[in-house]
């Protein structure tokens, strides 16, 4: 399985950005994927994952500004970042494999994991 996330970038604060993770050797729509962001100092942290049937869940700090969508035809899911604030450099992750259902946002359901891409967002 091998996941691969668009390069990042640097964004103003209230401005927008999409990730996309493209995934090969993977059965996309039988499992849960999901975004993971790592800043600098602070734990792993969730921020929105999606089952197969398309349920979404995402976290607090970032329901109503982050939208996560898959695009199945071509193996893709998309992170897309509205109104984004300073959180530092986080580092943003494409994770997928855990179980479908009820999609955990817990890092260590997930066993396959891109190799990351930076997102900086300035005041």
């Amino acid at each position: 399985v091998h996941l691969v996330e668009s390069a990042g970038g640097s964004v103003q604060s209230g401005g927008s950005l999409r990730l996309s993770c493209t995934a090969s050797g993977y059965t996309y729509r039988r499992n849960c994927m999901g975004w993971f962001r790592h800043a600098p100092g602070k734990d792993r942290e969730f921020v929105s994952a999606i089952s197969s049937g398309g349920t979404t869940i995402s976290a607090n700090p970032v329901k109503g500004r982050f939208t996560i969508s898959p695009d199945n035809a071509k193996n893709t899911l998309y992170l897309q970042m509205n109104s984004m604030k300073p959180k530092g450099t986080p580092i943003y992750y494409c994770a997928a494999g855990a179980p479908s259902g009820y999609c955990s946002p817990s890092w260590s359901a997930y066993p396959y994991w891109g190799q990351g891409t930076q997102v900086t967002v300035s005041s």
